[in-house]
């Protein structure tokens, strides 16, 4: 009997009240459930608004250790209500550190454990690094019930090294939570389509599927505000959206996999029998290379 994973992406619009950011979440998550959806992916920080287009201190206050976290506490409960797993990206506090975390939560409601975000961007817009250290726990791949999950979060999804690093891993579909929009330094500038080819790439690359859930809308605040373009999609081994949501949309998309045949497809590619690791030593610690 083949292995078939139903995977889904949700995609909203988010305000500053916790509790109506969780409880639109959890509507969306039902909905997608209730079309077989397994592994059901939320977008990046969807505890509140983006708060990173600016420094604030303020938004200290609204990180939590992950086991205890509100998103965390009121979704686990509902995973295991409807037998699904979330990846709840979530703002993390542990001791005097802060963090841009995920928990995989299982169909059972149980935490796998914390994936803290490895690549911490820092620019107009996106000001990462005042409020979170880099990543200490490495990537992460979940053997959930249904399948291996590797998660990124947001800037992780550029790297083509963390998609790689994920796969060699075990993981048979990669996940990334986003938050991303509007570039408040250039008006014009819409990344939109790279975005997403950057994505479609790990895909191809890899031989397994890719999940993106974007937040979406307008959120006022420093700089003008962000607009955030939506547009999260499934991809298949073939970089091919299999499904998508607009802009502006919000809801959910499923799609599903067949996960033995992704498996003799990634071996008959041949990407990972072909690796020269003994070629790559640039992709190690950087260093000034002479010539």
């Amino acid at each position: 009997m083949a292995r078939t994973l139903t995977v889904a992406a949700v995609q909203a619009a988010f305000g500053e009240d916790m509790a109506a950011n969780i409880a639109r979440v959890a509507e969306l998550v039902r909905e997608a459930a209730a079309v077989g959806a397994q592994v059901i992916l939320p977008p990046e920080l969807f505890q509140g608004p983006y708060f990173c287009v600016s420094q604030e201190e303020r938004w200290f206050s609204t990180a939590y250790p992950w086991r205890e976290h509100p998103c965390v506490a009121a979704l686990a409960p509902l995973a295991a209500e409807l037998g699904v797993a979330i990846p709840v990206s979530i703002f993390e506090k542990e001791g005097p550190h802060y963090f841009n975390s995920l928990v995989m939560l299982d169909a059972d409601g149980a935490a796998l454990g914390v994936y803290r975000k490895s690549h911490i961007p820092d620019g107009p817009g996106y000001q990462e690094k005042y409020y979170f250290r880099p990543g200490d726990t490495g990537f992460k791949v979940w053997p959930t019930r249904f399948g291996r999950i590797g998660v990124g979060i947001c800037w992780d999804q550029w790297y083509p090294e963390a998609a790689r690093a994920m796969t060699l891993m075990g993981a048979e579909a990669l996940f990334y939570p986003t938050a991303i929009g509007s570039e408040p330094h250039d008006a014009s500038l819409d990344t939109k389509d790279p975005w997403r080819r950057a994505m479609q790439g790990h895909a191809v690359s890899n031989v397994i599927p890719v999940v993106a859930a974007n937040r979406t809308g307008f959120e006022p605040g420093a700089g003008g505000g962000q607009n955030f373009y939506g547009s999260s999609f499934i991809a298949d081994h073939r970089g091919e959206l299999v499904a998508e949501l607009g802009r502006e949309d919000q809801g959910a998309i499923v799609a599903s996999f067949d996960l033995d045949f992704l498996a003799t497809h990634r071996a008959a590619w041949g990407f990972f029998r072909d690796r020269r690791t003994d070629l790559y030593e640039a992709l190690g610690p950087a260093k000034a290379f002479e010539r």
